[in-house]
């Protein structure tokens, strides 16, 4: 397009190159099964707020406290965001300027813990996320990480977790998971922290829709700070959020108060102007979490993935724990005579789409022992227990016979013709 009103152009005549990546990746995710238990896909409501005029908008400072003009609009909806999320969540303060996960973990840590002090999180291998001090990660250059992990069946241990806690002393325990199959008790860890005298931080990007639906026990009663992506199982578009008490329990009485510290921590502490069009999205995500409609889908998140590890444990998978509480299980391969990363490419030919995963006592994140299979993004589209049964013969029968290329076109076409029934709903571009 060499002339015209570029103002008006449509994405398909200014830009066709994006245009058929974008259209490709549509095609891909219509005819594959995502069972990435971090991927999901969104309303088309949610899809509309993400391209919001307000795109172009910066909008440094909070709602009242801006450091541009003509942020009317803006403050109402990040006031409205606001609410939702506390509403949802029953949080006392809530903060939905974050851009990512990490970042959010990272601004908790910094309104928190001073740099060299002490945190306390899960191990990489035992199910945690990088940001939760990992040597690789900033969290860990920043602070002095120690780590816990899981016993020999997967399971996390209290007991084990309490006497690491009394003998570290860690200025932040850091609870929640990336890829841990089991309900966390948080109750557990607020007595740990009472006890270490510590504040306490929950991470639960993966099981924030379970919580607000009420199928996985909340950490509001039991925490200093609960952070969040809005994507995965909560739904809505891709950000993040940080909720927390008003007031510091270890200090109490204090001049700034812990949700004021959690804000600054945010801006200015580690990042400019809010995504305004997130914050859009993020306020209609949670909008969705208030129906009926919403927590029967977090139930079926949670019935597909058992349905799932069930039919994987009849073909004599091994899974860490045993099974499922959420949205995710963790598969040991280390008796398929494959690793995480040949099986995972291997499904992906088939059209089942998966990550390798670490598990415990695992070296290496490039050929770990492990492969992760999530449900949000099946469920989503409409499939139940009975799609999650055939999903686990396809997953049994390539990893069975990982040389059989002519078996994987196979079942790639029959998986083609299953997401047919199920189509995506929304299409923006």
């Amino acid at each position: 397009m060499e002339n015209g009103n570029l103002r008006e152009a449509k994405l398909k005549d200014f830009d066709p190159e994006v245009w058929e990546i974008i259209e490709n990746q549509m095609h891909d995710d219509e005819t594959t099964i995502d069972l990435i238990a971090s991927d999901n896909f969104f309303p088309k409501a949610d899809y509309k707020a993400q391209g919001a005029p307000m795109s172009g908008r910066y909008s440094e400072g909070y709602p009242g406290a801006r450091f541009y003009r003509g942020q009317k609009n803006v403050d109402e909806l990040e006031r409205l965001a606001i609410e939702r999320a506390k509403e949802v969540f029953g949080a006392e303060h809530a903060n939905v300027q974050p851009y990512s996960g990490s970042i959010a973990n990272i601004a908790a840590l910094r309104a928190l813990a001073m740099p060299g002090e002490t945190i306390l999180g899960m191990s990489l291998d035992a199910g945690g996320h990088l940001s939760h001090g990992s040597i690789v990660h900033i969290t860990g250059d920043i602070y002095e990480a120690e780590h816990y992990g899981v016993n020999s069946d997967g399971w996390l241990d209290y007991d084990a977790i309490r006497k690491m806690a009394l003998e570290v002393r860690p200025r932040v325990i850091i609870c929640g998971a990336s890829a841990y199959p089991r309900m966390i008790d948080f109750s557990k860890f607020g007595k740990i922290a009472d006890e270490a005298k510590a504040y306490l931080v929950a991470d639960i990007a993966h099981i924030a829709g379970l919580v607000a639906a009420g199928i996985h026990p909340s950490p509001i009663p039991y925490c200093d700070v609960v952070t969040t992506t809005t994507h995965k199982t909560l739904r809505a578009m891709r950000g993040a959020m940080i909720l927390c008490k008003k007031e510091d329990r270890l200090r109490p009485g204090s001049k700034k108060t812990l949700a004021d510290r959690i804000d600054s921590a945010v801006f200015p502490g580690i990042q400019g102007g809010p995504i305004v069009p997130t914050i859009a999205a993020i306020a209609v995500g949670l909008k969705q979490c208030m129906t009926d409609e919403y927590r029967e889908y977090e139930r079926q998140i949670v019935a597909n993935s058992k349905a799932l590890a069930a039919g994987l444990m009849e073909h004599s998978f091994n899974l860490i724990t045993g099974g499922t509480d959420n949205h995710l299980m963790l598969v040991d391969l280390r008796d398929k005579g494959v690793d995480g990363d040949y099986a995972s490419a291997i499904l992906e030919e088939a059209g089942i789409i998966s990550n390798k995963n670490k598990i415990a006592g695992d070296k290496s994140a490039k050929r770990p022992s492990g492969i992760r299979f999530g449900t949000p993004a099946a469920t989503t589209r409409g499939m139940k227990e009975k799609e999650m049964g055939t999903i686990a013969d396809w997953i049994h029968h390539i990893l069975l016979h990982p040389q059989n290329v002519t078996l994987r076109k196979d079942i790639r076409e029959e998986v083609r013709q299953l997401c047919l029934k199920f189509p995506i709903y929304v299409r923006t571009y």
